[in-house]
């Protein structure tokens, strides 16, 4: 299996018990690679533009407490 047609096709297959199974697998992958990009996105400086930007916007009262939103 190589192209994504064929893997798509084999996954539509799957019992209903397995398609669970590659599931979680699936969105813990996506995960761990997501906390490596935003890892290298943080290291290499890619984020501060937006640090900076949010750093400004709470200086300048335009945020909300987090628990305060939580609750809506």
């Amino acid at each position: 299996m190589s192209t994504v047609k064929e893997i798509t096709t084999a996954i539509r297959r799957l019992p209903r018990k397995e398609f669970f199974r590659l599931h979680k697998w699936v969105r813990r992958r996506f995960e761990g690679e997501w906390d490596k990009e935003i890892a290298e996105d943080a290291r290499t400086g890619r984020l501060d533009k937006l640090a900076a930007e949010a750093l400004a916007e709470h200086r300048a009262g335009r945020t909300i407490p987090l628990s305060i939103v939580l609750k809506r």
